[in-house]
């Protein structure tokens, strides 16, 4: 007879079949290219084996921003936090279920409001609320690896969380992920921005992986 999780536990099951680098992380240093649709920048990159990171070899301040903005992306998704710091405070209960199978999974406790999709042991859906935004993602394309799995599409929408209404446009990405030595490391993310029907593509690449 099979035993039928909680759904606190199919939730838990996915969140910690997610790729994340462990306590021997070294960290590495990188080349980056920034590609926007009308200019290229490049700069050097450096992440600590705390996960801190930094970028020089840049003059642009808009784009040194926009590299760090990815930077910093690359680590939250990375650390390794135990499911009981990230939702020791929250509840879980089933939602509805989609015909695809993707389960939904509601949030209580601290996080009430929040929301996510689990299936086949992935989290397809993130819908939380982050200060006074509503951010949803939708994850369509995953990478298993033999120590979890890494998101490779998926899009993002914003929107106020006290109208509903969509702030700035839909943001699609595509990301690749080399296993360098012992870790998966992003590669290359390409970004496709959706605004009035006219897609705005940029691209970051991550080259000359060195560890620390």
């Amino acid at each position: 007879m099979t035993q039928t999780l909680t759904a606190e536990q199919l939730f838990r099951n996915a969140y910690e079949n997610r790729y994340t680098w462990d306590e021997n992380f070294p960290g590495y240093t990188c080349d980056i290219t920034y590609k926007t649709p009308t200019a290229t920048y490049t700069a050097k990159g450096k992440i600590e084996s705390n996960l801190q990171f930094s970028v020089s070899d840049i003059e642009d301040s808009s784009a040194q921003k926009a590299i760090q903005q990815q930077l910093w992306e690359i680590t939250i998704h990375r650390v390794n936090h135990s499911f009981e710091k990230s939702h020791g405070e929250n509840t879980f209960s089933f939602g509805e279920t989609d015909a695809d199978g993707a389960v939904e999974i509601l949030v209580g406790g601290a996080s009430q409001g929040n929301k996510y999709k689990v299936k086949d042991n992935v989290v397809t859906l993130v819908y939380r609320k982050i200060r006074d935004i509503f951010v949803t993602i939708n994850t369509f394309e995953v990478l298993h690896t033999d120590k979890g799995y890494l998101s490779l599409g998926y899009d993002s929408i914003y929107a106020d969380a006290q109208t509903g209404e969509q702030k700035g446009a839909k943001s699609i990405f595509h990301d690749k992920f080399e296993k360098v030595g012992d870790y998966y490391v992003l590669t290359n993310r390409q970004i496709i921005t959706e605004e009035n029907e006219q897609p705005t593509i940029t691209e970051f690449s991550f080259s000359n992986i060195v560890f620390n």
